[in-house]
């Protein structure tokens, strides 16, 4: 299957043009030959309609082209009208979305206000209980009935009043019925998306996206290059715009750098058509962080063309790391079993150097002009007797004028001809800028860069140069690292960005739960404002903390709720009371001065 049209070259992939709204009346087209649209969503009471208002304002003003409001109750979708005429009063235009989850008949009183309506298919029609059951093809039938009585409502009204539909599958809420046949897995994901899409189609309703989120960049990678794949096998009229976004990304570096990992990565591989960044922050800064994506993603991928096609040296809808020799590499080894490494340059390791703890987890690894690498252009075929032995580190020579995904992407290639398994040290760029760039900007590309590669499985060690500042880079290289999943230095965050449904002020609790826990290498803690994905999305994390109830914490371990109704006022010391008595909690010890310039 070909989940874009080439790994190599890049070409936007083709698509139908979805309308949200009236295009004469600022409406917007997603798709077709329309540039990339940014969305964001509100964070307050969908009831307090003149704080709707004012966020929706703020937002358009910094470039959101679409707005999105939650709507728990029928109440709630009811309030829409009032908000979209205040807008409309005041002149603004800009799309209005509906989130639903569990409500069909708040979707019902949504879809009479707003442009569009989202739904997901994990909570639309279907409960989840984490219920064990066996599904033979008959019951689950009747169940996919039941699926389609519950849904074809929407998609007929849908069709009648021209408004937008988004099928959004999350990875922290498929159903049982789906967990039950597919897992939790990517599979199960586009399965349970797909189901939705034919009955919109059997409606003769295409006015429609897709979105596949998880809170794991390479997840949410292979879903959405799993989904291209079946929309294609499915016939050139399943060709519906891609809605991409990592859910629960969490704030600061982290949250933009997994963003950057999981929207980058596919908009450099033409996947894509609207986007939001998901960040426990507020959300015009989503906007930002959307505008310097999507500025980015040109001069990343500019060079990408005429490149012929070679076989993909990689699975991309099931990640495996890629078999590579172990070599030393200064005090550590790389390649083999061995985590991915960190080099810096010499300049950077004599700035940092002084200032690093003797126990310090984030330090140089390796010191690249110390190092024998081999530096070749990918380009070109490679031969045996210039990679003779494989047991050396082997890099991309600086100045190929190649991306450096692609620059890589056929270093792996070259080297699968060759039958050779020598450890890769990626870069971010094959070009050290002569202007020192934006921090923001070099973070994006160098987590775009990188983590795309690290999400294919290519790479051994990496090094980060396009960010000026010595010890700002080193911490990058490490964040990237976290972020891809490669390997754990610190404690690591799912959190959600918050919306009207949260029952706390999530940056204010997410900052008071980091104070005490991130010092805590190797455990995963998710802070989630409502259960519409907490126990889902808390699946491979170490331990919860969920609104349950106005001022009520549920505290979780994995998946599992075990306190409840707990007072907020509390509720952070009891989850250091359960990081506790799971055996997962250290003392603190005496921090060193931070790596900054």
């Amino acid at each position: 299957m070909k989940y874009c049209l080439s790994p190599w070259s890049f070409s936007r992939r083709p698509t139908r043009e979805v309308t949200v709204g009236d295009t004469a009346r600022g409406g917007v087209i997603i798709g077709g030959h329309h540039p990339v649209v940014r969305q964001s969503m509100l964070t307050c009471d969908t009831m307090d309609t003149a704080a709707c208002v004012q966020q929706t304002l703020d937002l358009v003003a910094v470039g959101c082209q679409i707005v999105r409001i939650t709507a728990p109750t029928v109440k709630d979708a009811a309030n829409l009208e009032n908000v979209v005429r205040e807008l409309r009063a005041r002149g603004c235009l800009v799309p209005i979305v509906a989130d639903i989850h569990f409500k069909p008949e708040a979707a019902m009183e949504a879809v009479k206000w707003v442009e569009k309506v989202r739904v997901n298919p994990g909570n639309y029609a279907d409960k989840k209980k984490f219920a064990v059951k066996e599904y033979d093809d008959a019951s689950y039938a009747a169940e996919l009935a039941r699926v389609e009585e519950a849904f074809t409502p929407l998609v007929i009204e849908a069709r009648r009043l021209g408004r937008a539909l988004r099928i959004g599958t999350n990875h922290g809420s498929l159903s049982d019925r789906i967990m039950n046949r597919y897992g939790d897995s990517p599979l199960g994901m586009v399965e349970s998306a797909l189901e939705f899409a034919r009955i919109c189609r059997k409606n003769d309703f295409h006015n429609f996206v897709f979105s596949m989120k998880s809170s794991n960049p390479k997840v949410m990678i292979e879903c959405y290059r799993l989904l291209s794949a079946r929309l294609e096998q499915e016939g050139v009229d399943w060709n519906y715009p891609l809605h991409l976004g990592v859910t629960e990304a969490g704030e600061g570096e982290d949250g933009r750098i997994k963003s950057a990992i999981g929207i980058g990565s596919l908009l450099s591989d033409g996947i894509g058509d609207t986007i939001r960044v998901s960040l426990t922050e507020d959300s015009p800064r989503e906007i930002a962080v959307c505008n310097d994506l999507l500025g980015e993603i040109p001069a990343l991928v500019r060079s990408a063309s005429g490149i012929a096609d070679h076989p993909l040296p990689w699975d991309p809808f099931n990640y495996k790391r890629r078999d590579a020799a172990e070599v030393e590499l200064g005090v550590v080894r790389a390649g083999g079993e061995q985590t991915v490494r960190v080099v810096v340059t010499r300049a950077v390791n004599d700035s940092v150097a002084p200032r690093i703890a003797a126990k310090a987890d984030v330090r140089p690894e390796g010191i690249y002009e110390d190092l024998t690498v081999l530096e070749v252009d990918p380009s070109v075929p490679l031969t045996l007797e210039e990679v003779h032995c494989e047991k050396q580190l082997i890099t991309v020579r600086d100045g190929v004028p190649l991306p450096p995904v692609t620059a890589f992407r056929l270093l792996a290639a070259e080297l699968q001809r060759l039958g050779r398994r020598n450890p890769i040290l990626l870069k971010d760029c094959l070009t050290v800028p002569t202007v020192p760039l934006r921090a923001e900007i070099a973070l994006l590309r160098a987590a775009i860069n990188l983590g795309a590669l690290l999400a294919d499985g290519v790479g051994d060690a990496i090094l980060v140069r396009g960010e000026p500042g010595a010890g700002a880079s080193l911490r990058l290289a490490f964040n990237i690292l976290q972020a891809a999943g490669c390997r754990s230095f610190k404690t690591d965050y799912v959190a959600c960005p918050s919306c009207g449904r949260t029952l706390f002020n999530l940056q204010t609790v997410t900052a008071r739960i980091k104070a005490r826990t991130d010092h805590l290498k190797g455990v995963k803690i998710a802070i989630m404002g409502c259960i519409v994905n907490g126990p889902g999305e808390m699946a491979d994390a170490d331990f919860g903390y969920v609104g349950g109830a106005p001022n009520k914490i549920n505290l979780y371990v994995g998946k599992k709720a075990v306190k409840f109704n707990i007072p907020e006022d509390e509720a952070v010391d009891r989850l250091v009371d359960l990081i506790r008595e799971h055996g997962k909690w250290v003392a603190p010890e005496g921090v060193a001065a931070p790596l900054v310039g």
